[in-house]
C-alpha cells in the first residue's frame, strides 16, 4: 500500500520535516514492514511559466525547432529564450518550466547553447515530469485544466513535492489498504487526533435519501453457506461532463498511490477506494437494462469484462447482472457493455459488500486479480459502502458537474459482529509481561473495539466492523501487544526439555546426506509439485490437488527425480555442465479410498465422519535420488575425460546402503523412462528399494539435457527400517586367501547377476568375494552366448586352503550356475 503523505495528513496529523522517515517508524512499531518511499525526486525552481511568441527553425536533419519567449515571473528572471522540439503549443499557452539548477530526478538543467541559441531551461512533457508517458508534446496547464499564475511554483500546483510511503500489508489487515485504515492505525500508535473521511462523507451528504431503484439479491448457491452479497447500496448522479480533466491534486494523488490516471468518472471511483477501503464501480446509465440483481452465473454464461476479455463464467462466480444478462464480475471486475466513458451523463454508483471467499475463488479462476478483488479477499469494513457512496457523489458533483438524483437503494444489512468476553488478566498471562487494565482497555477501545464491563474479573468486547480478523481472544490479545507495544514482552529462550534429540529416522537421514555430500554430490531441495507427465514417469498413480499453489503443476510428485531434471535444466543454462545432485524428500502415492469430494467449511469444526474421510491421505514414503551427467573426471594431462554414467549411479545407491549398514543387489531391469539395457533393480535381499540407470535418451532431450544422464532412485522408508546401527565386524583371517577365476557361457538374455548369485550360493562358505570382472561377446562363441569372467577368492580362517579345495568349491559354484542358468565353462 502507497500511502500519499499529503492525503494522510488530511485525517491525522503529520510531522513538517521528515515525515516519511517518521511515518514508517511509528507503522513498524504497530506491525507494518516498510518497503520503500516514493516521490520527492524532482528539486525546483520548477515554476509556471507563459509561451509569449515563438520562430519555427527548420535543421539540416529534418527536425523543427521552436526558438520561444517565455515569461516565468518576475522572481525567476523574467522573459526567457528557449529551445523547445515540441510543436504541440500555440501562443499564450502556460506551460511549466524547468530552469536552470533544477534536477528531474538525476537529469539536472543547465543554460546551454543548442541549435544556434542559449537555452535558458527547458520546457516539459509530463513524461519529463514523471506524471505521464507523453514525450511527443509538453504539458499544457489550459489544456490540462490545471491552476497557477506565471512564475507560482509548478511542483506544488502538480503536486510532485509529495512523497508516498509504501508499506507491505499482511492478508489479515484488509482494513489498512485505504488512508482511512493508515490514519486510524496512526492514531493509535500516537494518540493524536482522527478524523474519520467517511463520517466526514456522511455530515456532507445533504442530498436526498436514495430509494426507487430496484436490486435484488438472489444469492441462491452460497459457498460453504456465506451469501455472496450482504449489502448494496446504489447512488446516481446526473448530468455530469465526464470530459472534464482530472484534477492535479487527484491525479498525483493516484499516481503516487500506484493508480493510473484514466478519466474524471473512473479516477473519483479510484479515488474514494483508496480513501475509504471500500471499492466502488461506476455504471453508464443509459446502458442499463432494468434493475440489478446479484446472483451466481448460470452454466454457459459468459461477459466480456473492462480489459476487453470474454470470459466463459463459473456456477460459482457471483455476478452483477440486468435485464440483459452479465453485466459485471462482483468486486473483481465490471463488464464492457456499462462502462463509463467520455458520452456518460448518467452515473450509477455501486458500493457493495461481498463475501471475501467467492471474491477470492472468482479472482483465481480467472486470473483476474484487480484492486478491488484484493480489498474484497481481505475483508472490506461493510458499514462504510454508504458513507464511499455518498463521497462519489460529492466529487462528481464537485468536479464533473453533476447533480445527485432521489434514485438509488440501500438493500441488505451490516452483519453484527460477536462479541468476546476475556478474562481481566489474561493478556498478561498470554505475553509473559505485565500489561495494566487501562492499557489494555486504551488499546482495544484505539483499534475501535467497544469495551463493556461484565462483572470485575472479566470483559464483553464487541470488535469493530472493519476488523474481520479479530474472532477470539487471543486476537485481542494481539492487539494489545501492538498497540501498547511489543518491546513490553521479555526476550527469554525456552529451556529445550532433557531426553529427546533426534529420532533413529532423523539420524540415519542425516548419515545418508552426510555421506553422499561427501562423495562430492551436491544437495538440492525441489518443491513437490510437479505437471501430469512428471508425476506419472515413474508409474506410479499420483494425486491431483484440488487447489493447487501452480496451477500448471496441480500434481504431486511420486518420485524425485522429475523434479531433479528441471533442477539440473536450470543449473545447465547458468554454465555448469557438470552436475552430481542429491535430493532426501518426500513423494506421495495415491492410495484407494483417499481425499474428499467436498471441501469443509473452514469457520467451524468439521464433524468427526469428516475428519475421518480428511484423514485419508497418499502414501508418503521418504526417498533419495541422485542425477549425474556431464563429465566425472575432467580431461588433464596424461587422463581422458570421464563421463557418468550408470555404474557411478550404481555406486551412489551403494554408498546409500553401506551407509545404512545394507548389502544391495544389483539386477537387471525394465523402466519405460530408463535407457534400454542400461537400467538396473536395486535390492536389499529379496525386496526391491530402488532403480538405477542412464535415462531414456528422449525424456533427456525433453528436458534439454545432455544425452547420457545417470539417475538412481531409493525407497528410503523401506531401507531405513532394514538399517543397522550396529554393523558386523569381521575377523581378519591370519591365513592367505586362494584365488582363482571362472569363465561360464550363458545365453545372452541371462543376468550376469542371477549368475553371480548361482555362483555364490554354491560355492558355499569358503567364497569370500566374487566379482564380475569381463562380459565377452564375439568370436568363439556360439549365436545369442556370452561369456562371463568372476573373480574368486576363497579362504578359511583355520588353515591354508590347498588348490583342489578353492577348485573344488568354485566348481560347486558352477554346478548351481549350470543348474539354474545353463552356464558351462567356457573352453
Amino acid at each position: 500500500m502507497r500511502i500519499p503523505l499529503s492525503w494522510l495528513a488530511e485525517h491525522v496529523e503529520l510531522p513538517k520535516d521528515d515525515a516519511a522517515e517518521w511515518l514508517h517508524a511509528q507503522l513498524v512499531r504497530v506491525g507494518f514492514e516498510e518497503e520503500a518511499v516514493h516521490g520527492g525526486e524532482l528539486r525546483g525552481p520548477i515554476v509556471v511559466g507563459r509561451v509569449l511568441d515563438f520562430v519555427d527553425e527548420p535543421q539540416k536533419n529534418g527536425k523543427t525547432i521552436r526558438w520561444c519567449q517565455v515569461d516565468v515571473g518576475e522572481a525567476h528572471g523574467g522573459v526567457r529564450g528557449i529551445v523547445c522540439g515540441a510543436l504541440n503549443f500555440v501562443a499564450g499557452d502556460r506551460v511549466v518550466v524547468t530552469l536552470p539548477g533544477a534536477d528531474l530526478g538525476g537529469f539536472e538543467i543547465a543554460a546551454r547553447k543548442t541549435y544556434g541559441h542559449v537555452s535558458d531551461g527547458m520546457i516539459a512533457s509530463v513524461r519529463e515530469l514523471g506524471i505521464g508517458d507523453d514525450h511527443d508534446g509538453i504539458l499544457r496547464l489550459d489544456e490540462a485544466g490545471i491552476p497557477g499564475e506565471v512564475g507560482d511554483d509548478a511542483l506544488a500546483i502538480l503536486g510532485l513535492d509529495d512523497q508516498a510511503v509504501e508499506i507491505n500489508v499482511t492478508p489479515d489487515r484488509g482494513y489498512a489498504l485505504s488512508i482511512r485504515g493508515i490514519a486510524r492505525e496512526l492514531a493509535s500508535a500516537t494518540g493524536q487526533v482522527f478524523t474519520d473521511p467517511a463520517e466526514t462523507a456522511r455530515r456532507a451528504d445533504t442530498g436526498p435519501a436514495a430509494s426507487g431503484f430496484d436490486v435484488a439479491l438472489a444469492d441462491d448457491a452460497p459457498i460453504r453457506g456465506r451469501a455472496g452479497c450482504s449489502r448494496f447500496v446504489v447512488r446516481v448522479v446526473r448530468g455530469i461532463d465526464a470530459q472534464r480533466p482530472t484534477p492535479g491534486w487527484m491525479a498525483s494523488r493516484l499516481r503516487l498511490a500506484g493508480v493510473r490516471s484514466i478519466s474524471l468518472p473512473v479516477d473519483i471511483t479510484n479515488y474514494v477506494m483508496l480513501e475509504l477501503g471500500q471499492p466502488i464501480h461506476g455504471y453508464d446509465l443509459a446502458k442499463l437494462r432494468g434493475g440489478i440483481v446479484v446472483r451466481r452465473a448460470g452454466a454457459g454464461e459468459r461477459l466480456t469484462t473492462l480489459d476487453g476479455a470474454d470470459r466463459a463464467l463459473s456456477t460459482e462466480d457471483l455476478l452483477i447482472a440486468d435485464d440483459r444478462g452479465p453485466i459485471g464480475l462482483a468486486g473483481v471486475m465490471g463488464g464492457a457493455e456499462t462502462e463509463m466513458d467520455d458520452t456518460t451523463r448518467d452515473v450509477l454508483i455501486e458500493a457493495a459488500s461481498f463475501d471475501s471467499v467467492s471474491i477470492g475463488r472468482t479472482a483465481r479462476r480467472h486470473k483476474l486479480f484487480s484492486e478491488a478483488s484484493k480489498r474484497y479477499e481481505r475483508g472490506v469494513d461493510p458499514a462504510v459502502a454508504d458513507a464511499a457512496a455518498a463521497r462519489v457523489a460529492q466529487l462528481l458533483v464537485e468536479l464533473a458537474g453533476g447533480t445527485v438524483d432521489a434514485l438509488g437503494t440501500d438493500v441488505g444489512s451490516v452483519p453484527q459482529r460477536a462479541a468476546i468476553t476475556i478474562p481481566v488478566g489474561f493478556w498478561s498471562r498470554i505475553l509473559g509481561a505485565e500489561y495494566t487494565d487501562d492499557e489494555a482497555r486504551d488499546a482495544l477501545v484505539a483499534i475501535g473495539a467497544d469495551v463493556v464491563d461484565q462483572g470485575a474479573d472479566a470483559w464483553v468486547v464487541t470488535p469493530p466492523s472493519w476488523r474481520p480478523d479479530l474472532v477470539d481472544r487471543e486476537s485481542l490479545v494481539e492487539e494489545i501487544a501492538r498497540i501498547v507495544g511489543f518491546d513490553r514482552i521479555p526476550s527469554v529462550l525456552p529451556v529445550a526439555p532433557p531426553g529427546r534429540g533426534f529420532t533413529r529416522a532423523q539420524r540415519l537421514r542425516r548419515k545418508v546426506a552426510d555421506a553422499l555430500a561427501s562423495a562430492g554430490l551436491t544437495e538440492v531441495l525441489v518443491a513437490p509439485f510437479a505437471t501430469e507427465r512428471q508425476a506419472r514417469m515413474a508409474g506410479a498413480e499420483p494425486v491431483r490437488l484440488e487447489n493447487p499453489l501452480d496451477g500448471e503443476r496441480p500434481w504431486m510428485r511420486t518420485a524425485l527425480v522429475p523434479g531433479m531434471l528441471d533442477t539440473a535444466h536450470r543449473n545447465l543454462g547458468r554454465g555448469l555442465t557438470d552436475l552430481a545432485l542429491f535430493e532426501l524428500g518426500r513423494v506421495f502415492v495415491a492410495v484407494e479410498g483417499q481425499g474428499t469430494d467436498e471441501l469443509p467449511d473452514a469457520a467451524a469444526r468439521p464433524a468427526d465422519e469428516v475428519l475421518v474421510e480428511l484423514d485419508r491421505l497418499p502414501a508418503q514414503p521418504d526417498h533419495a535420488a541422485v542425477v549425474l551427467l556431464g563429465e566425472r573426471v575432467r580431461k588433464q594431462p596424461g587422463r581422458a575425460a570421464e563421463r557418468y554414467g550408470i555404474a557411478d549411479a550404481i555406486e551412489a545407491a551403494e554408498r546409500v546402503a553401506r551407509t545404512l549398514g545394507l548389502s544391495l543387489e544389483v539386477r537387471q531391469a525394465q523402466r519405460d523412462w530408463l535407457h534400454p539395457g542400461r537400467a538396473a533393480e536395486l535390492l536389499v535381499g529379496e525386496e526391491v528399494v530402488g532403480v538405477a540407470g542412464e535415462l531414456l535418451p528422449s525424456i533427456a532431450a525433453d528436458a534439454d539435457l545432455p544425452r547420457v544422464v545417470a539417475v538412481a532412485e531409493l525407497d528410503l522408508s523401506a531401507m531405513l527400517e532394514r538399517a543397522r546401527l550396529q554393523l558386523d565386524t569381521q575377523v581378519i583371517a591370519p591365513v592367505p586367501a586362494a584365488t582363482q577365476d571362472l569363465s561360464v557361457v550363458v545365453r545372452h538374455d541371462v543376468p550376469a547377476g542371477d549368475v553371480q548369485r548361482a555362483v555364490r550360493d554354491g560355492a558355499g562358505a569358503l567364497l569370500e568375494h566374487i566379482a564380475l570382472v569381463d562380459d565377452y561377446r564375439g568370436a568363439g562363441l556360439g549365436e545369442g552366448e556370452k561369456s562371463l569372467t568372476f573373480a574368486l577368492r576363497f579362504r578359511a580362517h583355520d588353515r591354508t586352503l590347498t588348490a583342489a579345495e578353492a577348485s573344488e568349491a568354485k566348481l560347486a559354484g558352477l554346478a548351481v550356475a549350470a543348474e539354474r542358468h545353463g552356464a558351462h565353462l567356457r573352453e
